[in-house]
């Protein structure tokens, strides 16, 4: 039985998932038509009234793959990419069908995922998007290095990112600098902000700051343009490990798009009783 089989009248099923620490609540809407408002976003993402999460992701049974995702960050707003939640989805629908591979399409486009050995998912997360406007910032500028304190780095990943290369990314405090520029007034739609440092060749220690969240564990679409944009620069190759908060990833930017490596964890199933969700939508 799929775990959203236990949505009922008396409530609403959902999934609880995580990729290295960026956790997720999953709803599942081939079963039942679920209109997610703000409201409801802000309300399970809640980690004291709610579930909690880092995203909300909802699967509906619609594009031209296997399953649309749509994503949701804990303030509500919609990201068009979330890389780990597309792993775990992936991972998810795979063991649904006995598969190791399908596609899934987002508001980033089609996405390929296949599994590998240990049960490690990857998947294309699309060619980056490197010109100002598709990022996008708020004018032309050579997106290689901003005009901004530190130099940063500006990528396009579906959604928009920001990346420090730093001496020590542990050093830096980051609940206050994500927060200080994740407003950047060149980034018209805010932006996710990554801080980075060289460990060794191809591998880098990462931290990040996601835009409508805050300081989270690991990030999938961060790391994939902080992959770029070390290569870009010359940092590294084209294939690096990244090491973050929760554990690590293993990007590879190829001809086909960027692809993403790394494990993947269905914690629980649960459902939200219909006295919350009066109470909270």
């Amino acid at each position: 039985m799929r775990a959203m089989e236990q949505m009922r009248d008396s409530g609403l099923g959902f999934m609880k998932m995580h990729g290295l620490g960026n956790d997720f609540v999953v709803l599942d809407g081939r079963v039942r038509e679920i209109d997610v408002t703000q409201a409801l976003a802000q309300a399970i993402g809640h980690r004291n009234f709610g579930v909690g999460f880092d995203q909300l992701a909802l699967i509906e049974a619609r594009g031209t793959g296997d399953a649309h995702l749509t994503f949701y960050n804990s303030d509500g707003s919609t990201s068009a990419a979330c890389g780990n939640a597309t792993r775990c989805i992936a991972a998810y629908l795979m063991d649904e069908s006995g598969s190791d591979s399908l596609t899934l399409t987002t508001d980033r486009g089609e996405l390929a995922a296949v599994r590998g050995e240990g049960g490690l998912v990857s998947v294309n997360m699309g060619p980056p998007q490197l010109d100002w406007q598709d990022i996008p910032l708020a004018h032309e500028m050579d997106t290689l290095e901003l005009p901004i304190d530190g130099a940063p780095t500006a990528t396009g990943m579906g959604n928009p990112h920001c990346t420090f290369f730093v001496e020590d990314a542990e050093a830096v405090d980051l609940p206050s600098f994500g927060a200080k520029h994740e407003h950047h007034p060149l980034y018209p739609q805010r932006t996710n902000v990554q801080v980075a440092h060289v460990v060794g060749p191809d591998h880098l220690r990462m931290r990040v700051w996601e835009r409508g969240v805050g300081v989270t564990l690991a990030s999938g679409s961060s790391s994939c343009a902080t992959a770029v944009a070390a290569a870009r620069r010359g940092f590294t190759g084209r294939k690096v490990q990244i090491d973050l908060d929760g554990g690590t990833l293993w990007i590879d930017w190829r001809d086909d798009g960027v692809w993403m490596t790394g494990g993947t964890a269905h914690v629980f199933d649960g459902v939200l009783t219909q006295a919350w969700l009066e109470a909270n939508t």
